[in-house]
This record gives C-alpha cells, sequence and structure tokens, in this order.
C-alpha cells in the first residue's frame, strides 16, 4: 500500500513554483531559510500504513495453534457453531491461558473458508486493522492461527466472545426479544463512535466498507462493537478523493456512487450507516421480498412517510408498542435522510453523525410520557434476552 502524501514531496512542489524570474534574485540568506526549512520538513516521517503500524503491535496478537482451537471448539463441533457467513463459521469456544494457569476464557473462533487466495486476503486485511485499532465500539482481535500444511491452508481468528449476538438478531429475528427504544439508540450511538474513530482518529483514515445491522455485535451490557474487517481498507492519500476498488459488500448496503463506479470513499460508510438507521426505526431489512411490491424496498418504502408529516409514525417498528419518543424517531430519520443524500458530499461526517445521536438520545430521555416506560421495557427485554 502507499503511503500518504508526504510532505517532503509538498515542499518540492513549492519550490517548484518558486522559480519564476521574479523570485530568483532572493537573498542569500533567505535560501540559506529555504534550505533548512526543507531540511527540517524531510527529517519529518511520512505517516504510516496499516501494514506498518501493524508490524510494532503483531506482538500484542497471541499465535495458536490449530490443535488448540480444534481442542477449544470441541473439533469445531456443529452445536458450538454461533454464525456462518461468506468467509467462513464462527465457533464459540474457550481458550486456557497462555500460561496455562487460571481459568479458560470464552471467545468466538472464525474458521475461514480458504478454497480461493481472496479468503488468505480477507483474512489478513482482518489480522492487520484489527491488530493496529483500539476502540471501545470496535470487537477485540486475541489472536490468530495461520497454517499450511499437508491439509490445505488454515486460516482463523480469535474474538472477544459477544453474548448477545448482533443487532440484526435482535432486529429480525422473532425468536429473540426486540431492543427497548432507549437501546437502540444507544447501540447505534456506539456504532457511530466506532465509524468516526476509524474515519479520523487513527494516523490513516480507514473505510470499513461493510457496515451492516449483522456487524454490529452486542456484549453483555448491549453494548455495540463493529465486528469483521475483511473488507476495510485505508482511505484516499494525498489529494486523491477516492479509493478505485472493486464492489464489493452486502446488496442494499453500499452507497450508489460506490456500485456504479467503485470509487470508495468514507462517504460510503455513511451512506450505510444511514440505511441501518432506517431498519433501527422500522423494524424491517433493507429488502424483503416477501412483502407487497411497494413495500419490498425499505428506502423506497419510507419515501412514502415524509418525517414531518402525520402519517410518520406509521413506519415505526410495532414490536416497540409504542414506547418510544415520537420526537427522537423524527430527528433519527432526518439523519437517514440526511445520510441518504445522493450527493456524497453532503451527507454528514461521522462525527456530525454521534453528535446527533447525542441529541436524538436527549431529546428521547426529556420527552414527556416516554421516559418511565421505556425504561422499564429496557429492563424486562434484557432480562429475557440473557
Amino acid at each position: 500500500m502507499k503511503c500518504f502524501f508526504s510532505f517532503k514531496d509538498k515542499f518540492k512542489a513549492k519550490r517548484g513554483s518558486r522559480s519564476a524570474p521574479e523570485l530568483q534574485d532572493q537573498s542569500k540568506s533567505d535560501s540559506s531559510a529555504i534550505k533548512r526549512t526543507s531540511k527540517s520538513l524531510s527529517s519529518l516521517p511520512s505517516p504510516r500504513t496499516i501494514p506498518e503500524m501493524y508490524k510494532e503491535k503483531e506482538q500484542n496478537l497471541r499465535v495458536f495453534t490449530y490443535e488448540e482451537l480444534r481442542e477449544a471448539t470441541s473439533g469445531f463441533h456443529r452445536l458450538l457453531k454461533i454464525g456462518e457467513g461468506g468467509f467462513g463459521s464462527v465457533y464459540k469456544g474457550k481458550i486456557r491461558p497462555p500460561d496455562g494457569e487460571g481459568d479458560p476464557t470464552v471467545v468466538a473462533i472464525k474458521k475461514l473458508n480458504t478454497k480461493g487466495m481472496q479468503g488468505h486476503k480477507q483474512w489478513l486485511a482482518e489480522v492487520q486493522f484489527l491488530g493496529v485499532v483500539s476502540h471501545p465500539n470496535l470487537v477485540k482481535l486475541l489472536g490468530y492461527c495461520s497454517i499450511d500444511g499437508e491439509r490445505g491452508m488454515q486460516r482463523l481468528l480469535v474474538y472477544e466472545f459477544m453474548p448477545n449476538k448482533s443487532l440484526e438478531d435482535h432486529l429480525f429475528n422473532r425468536a429473540l426479544s426486540s431492543l427497548p427504544w432507549k437501546t437502540r439508540l444507544e447501540v447505534l450511538h456506539g456504532s457511530a463512535q466506532g465509524l468516526a474513530y476509524l474515519h479520523g482518529e487513527l494516523e490513516v483514515q480507514v473505510i470499513y466498507r461493510d457496515f451492516k445491522s449483522s456487524n454490529v455485535l452486542l456484549d453483555e451490557d448491549f453494548k455495540a462493537k463493529l465486528s469483521d474487517f475483511g473488507l476495510a481498507r485505508e482511505g484516499p492519500q494525498g489529494d486523491r478523493t477516492h479509493v478505485s476498488t472493486a464492489v464489493v459488500g452486502t446488496y442494499g448496503y453500499a452507497a450508489p456512487e460506490y456500485v456504479e463506479t467503485g470509487h470508495l470513499t468514507i462517504q460510503s460508510d455513511i451512506w450505510s450507516f444511514g440505511v441501518v438507521l432506517y431498519e433501527m426505526l422500522t423494524g424491517r431489512r433493507v429488502l424483503e421480498r416477501n412483502r407487497p411490491t411497494m413495500e419490498q424496498k425499505l428506502l423506497e418504502w419510507v419515501k412514502q412517510f415524509p418525517t414531518d408529516s402525520s402519517r410518520f409514525s406509521m413506519i415505526i417498528d410495532p414490536r416497540l408498542r409504542n414506547q418510544y419518543s415520537l420526537a427522537a424517531a423524527r430527528k433519527v430519520a432526518k439523519l437517514a435522510d440526511r445520510c441518504l443524500n445522493k450527493n456524497a458530499k453532503d451527507r454528514p461526517t461521522m462525527s456530525q453523525v454521534v453528535e446527533s445521536l447525542v441529541e436524538a438520545i436527549r431529546v428521547s430521555e426529556t420527552t414527556s410520557g416516554n421516559r418511565s416506560s421505556e425504561s422499564s421495557g429496557s429492563k424486562i427485554s434484557h432480562r429475557r434476552s440473557k
């Protein structure tokens, strides 16, 4: 991967522009000052890439043997399988401390499908990104296993265990209790904080590229943590406006400009966030083919119920049983509409999204008639989930 635009190159470009005739008779002292500045700037370290940053932190990850992880999952027993996706199966397991002393730790172990090199590339991307990032709203990678043997390529990842499944599970799986209104807001707020960290709080800008409700995991306290970094990419560097890449991801969540051109930016993540905001409000998936034609595509359906209209409340998830703040719901819908702006440059930043959700939570807590019922609903729903 290429490095970020360097200060040294930037300075050289400026010096080239100063070769005009009217600047060639500068004094000697001015010339010396330029040389000193050039030396100072060229000595500054160039921003590092994710692989370079990973080299400093790779020792923080534990390297497991295949036998350890097979034992941890009782031979990858089907009854311990807790998830399955395009890149592999996830099992619940127990690993022993490195020194062999103390109680075992419950973990989630992802065993990638390794029929092609694409699986390895995504495995490597996840190891490097999660080996570098550190934030309360990002799932923690504990270690990995990488073996090339007679039985082929084995690539596994070991994460902290998230006992309350995913946001998708609680929104759409009728066998689980529905998340109460306040918890939904807090989950989206935590998710936004995780994305804001990726977009602007690291040496490099990270585009998550796969934000969806199934990738928002919930810990024992229902705190949101983003998972699955196999599709993450470093953002555009220097004066570039985007990253050109093959279009990958999940249908319905990808921004239209990315699908049409392959140009990837952090605004692509913001579009995806807007989709999930509407999933949270409505309790509906982005695409449901078993519904009437006019209701199958979520983003088309909600347009029939404008945010400021009296019909707006008709889109709210019926599983909330009216235990929500209508004023806060309108704010969330308006935020979703901003995230889903067709013009990517007019979408809010994730920092602005975080601020808007903080305001929605404040409005929800102060809206009369809702606070006590939401609070009791939260306690009941959490007890059932556990």
